[in-house]
């Protein structure tokens, strides 16, 4: 995983001699980097299988999810290009959704304690505190990583092919992560005043998990509501475009990646304006 992080840190070098950006800017990149890879050090520090927890804690998931929907409850459904077992296509539709939510969902809970969690920095007139929220997320994003790259392997090897449009996978992450970031600062501000913000936040998800087409195929939601969902929802959005770009080869839901790509930079621009006019005050109530 963490060569994951050098391997970025190299190609950020790279771009930092040709990209016009001050210079104050890429010493807060700099910064950045070093506090995620830290925080990535930290999490699994001591423990015998290390930065692999991540890797197993999805593909627990998935076999769970797997066992209740498609053995259990008989879910079936059979994907273009992914031949074999039911069970196991269903498998891999259902942990090429899960990924970005974990990534989602993981970053996003982290997100809220990132600043009470850190007084000690806060109270630093020096310390940039606009990348507190950034480091869980980034953290949570790469850690993700793992379960991509099983999920790439576990297609080759059933489908016997790999689709070109794998390729467009960072047009996907970039609204992730921007529709992480900007709900990561208004939780992190938030909760710097009202303590109950993470727990509230826990049950959100709970009910935002559900209402998104990542356990059940999104025909099962009814017509009238169906493009709703997938307009106003950028996570499930977000997730059939990582099925189809990763399963099916081809892009069926183009609109709706366009729609959250707008609504995830709307929130980015938000959750940031908000999280810079509570800052001011965070030395004071930690």
């Amino acid at each position: 995983m963490l060569q994951i992080v050098r391997g970025v840190t190299r190609k950020a070098g790279n771009l930092r001699r040709i990209l016009p950006v001050k210079e104050h800017w890429w010493a807060k990149l700099d910064l950045l980097r070093v506090l995620v890879r830290r925080d990535l050090e930290a999490r699994y520090k001591g423990s015998v299988l290390g930065n692999l927890w991540p890797l197993l804690n999805q593909l627990s998931q998935l076999l769970i999810y797997t066992y209740v929907f498609s053995i259990v409850l008989h879910v079936k459904l059979s994907l273009k290009g992914v031949p074999g077992n039911e069970n196991l296509t269903f498998g891999l539709w259902l942990f090429a959704g899960l990924l970005p939510w974990i990534a989602f969902t993981g970053g996003l809970m982290q997100s809220a304690g990132s600043v009470i969690g850190q007084p000690n920095l806060v109270k630093k007139v020096v310390f940039p505190l606009i990348l507190l929220p950034l480091v869980p997320i980034l953290s949570t994003f790469i850690e993700s990583a793992f379960g991509l790259m099983a999920l790439i392997f576990f297609v080759a090897i059933i489908s016997h092919n790999l689709h070109p449009t794998m390729a467009l996978l960072p047009l996907v992450w970039l609204p992730q992560l921007l529709f992480t970031a900007g709900l990561g600062y208004l939780v992190a501000g938030f909760t710097v005043f009202l303590r109950d913000i993470p727990q509230t936040l826990g049950v959100l998800l709970n009910l935002w998990f559900y209402l998104t087409p990542l356990v059940y195929p999104a025909k099962v939601i009814p017509e009238q509501w169906r493009d709703w969902v997938f307009w106003l929802n950028p996570m499930a959005a977000i997730a059939e475009v990582y099925r189809d770009l990763v399963l099916v080869g081809e892009v069926k839901h183009w609109g709706e990646w366009g729609t959250s790509s707008m609504i995830a930079v709307v929130v980015f621009c938000g959750g940031l304006w908000c999280y810079q006019r509570l800052r001011p005050a965070f030395a004071d109530v930690l």
